[in-house]
């Protein structure tokens, strides 16, 4: 993995604020990455902080679902999702995939802003750092 970092950002609706707070405040050091988010999520950053941001659909209409194929394809490095565990979400099963995915395939996942901030603050964001494979990626080596 190279020091430029391919990072999807995502939020439900009750977390948004607090994404775009983070998101603010890390503007400079995200400018430097290649990000993507989900439909609504994307817009409010991109019009907020003046990011490039590739705009996936909306969570609840697959964007959820576009995310973990970038996951199992890889073609994401780190996932910061800021989710609400007390509300209940229509497409609650896409949420579980997503972070399933991330989790299968040992990629970063931050699900709240303590944990972006240590991830983004980590040396080993800033350098070159390749994790070790995933489940679903040494299952492969076993079995491919």
């Amino acid at each position: 993995m190279s020091s430029r970092r391919r990072i999807g950002l995502v939020a439900h609706d009750e977390r948004k604020k607090d994404l775009l707070e983070w998101v603010r405040f890390n503007r400079v050091t995200l400018s430097r990455h290649a990000l993507w988010a989900t439909g609504t999520t994307g817009r409010i950053l991109s019009e907020a902080c003046d990011l490039e941001i590739r705009l996936l659909k909306s969570g609840p209409l697959g964007g959820d679902q576009q995310l973990g194929a970038m996951i199992a394809g890889g073609e994401l490095d780190i996932l910061i999702f800021f989710w609400d565990p007390m509300t209940a979400h229509p497409h609650d099963v896409d949420v579980k995939a997503l972070l399933r995915m991330a989790v299968l395939y040992n990629v970063a996942i931050a699900c709240n802003r303590a944990t972006a901030d240590y991830l983004i603050s980590s040396d080993l964001f800033h350098r070159d750092y390749r994790p070790a494979a995933g489940d679903a990626q040494a299952a492969m080596r076993v079995t491919g």
